[in-house]
């Protein structure tokens, strides 16, 4: 098993993000690998959480990683999350991205889950995806 490519992945991930044109137009700047100190925008974009399993063989070191991206907002409506969930999705399935460490094998999308968090004002969208990495570098 390795975990050694998960650095490099996260930073892709990021990198493309921040980078992708549509979801700027949406969200601006407000993608983050951790939230800021401080008040939070109306909408934006958070890496969070992920799982790791082994998926090496007798070629080299790889892994199955399931991450999640949250999108979050204030509105009284899902309609800006689900845009924003949307080109998150655009920009990151089977995105070709070069990492410092291995290669993306694959990325796709898993699943996600809509809901309304604490009083039902904050309204969140968790995005799962499975990377498949290999430690070939």
């Amino acid at each position: 098993m390795t975990y050694s490519v998960s650095a490099a992945l996260q930073s892709a991930i990021y990198q493309r993000l921040t980078a992708d044109a549509a979801l700027v137009a949406l969200v601006g700047s407000d993608i983050y690998d951790a939230l800021p100190a401080g008040p939070l925008p109306a909408l934006y974009v958070v890496l969070g959480a992920e799982d790791v399993r082994d998926a090496s063989d007798k070629t080299g070191g790889g892994a199955w990683h399931q991450l999640v991206i949250t999108v979050v907002t204030q509105s009284a409506g899902f309609a800006s999350a689900k845009a924003a969930a949307a080109a998150v999705c655009d920009a990151l399935v089977d995105a070709p991205m070069a990492l410092e460490r291995g290669s993306l094998v694959s990325l796709n999308f898993y699943k996600a889950k809509a809901a309304r968090v604490g009083t039902g004002a904050v309204r969140q969208i968790n995005l799962n995806f499975r990377a498949r990495v290999a430690d070939d570098t």
